[in-house]
């Protein structure tokens, strides 16, 4: 069963973290990540740059609409995901229970509902 990993923090740009902090932090992701590899349980992982790079699209008026930014301003926001595929939620909620950013964020668990395997719609079990 696949599930993602849902990071969510304050960003980096809006808490004072020090570079040092910052390079232990890094180190601690190569290490989840290489267990994750190594588990053969990571389908993808993603960190994701600060929502001041993101761009928001909608058609729910009824037009195109491009807009800077995140669409929710709120004080923690989604900065990565990972998407594993893992027997269980158990397993899922061990292997976020290890993710670094449960030190100063939370890890939405959530089971993919349909996933693409060779160009094909897909149950992810």
């Amino acid at each position: 069963m696949q599930y993602s990993l849902l990071l969510i923090s304050p960003e980096a740009t809006d808490v004072d973290i020090s570079p040092e902090v910052m390079a232990d932090m890094q180190a601690a992701f190569g290490v989840y990540g290489k267990a994750l590899v190594d588990a053969g349980v990571l389908i993808a992982a993603n960190i994701l740059q600060p929502t001041s790079a993101s761009t928001t699209v909608t058609l729910r008026n009824g037009s195109l609409e491009i807009n800077d930014g995140p669409f929710a301003d709120t004080k923690e926001k989604l900065g990565g995901t990972f998407v594993i595929d893992v027997p269980d939620l158990d397993a899922a909620l061990a292997w976020a229970e290890k993710c670094p950013a449960t030190q100063y964020g939370v890890i939405e668990v959530r089971p993919s509902a349909i996933v693409i395997r060779d160009g094909q719609w897909t149950s992810p079990s």
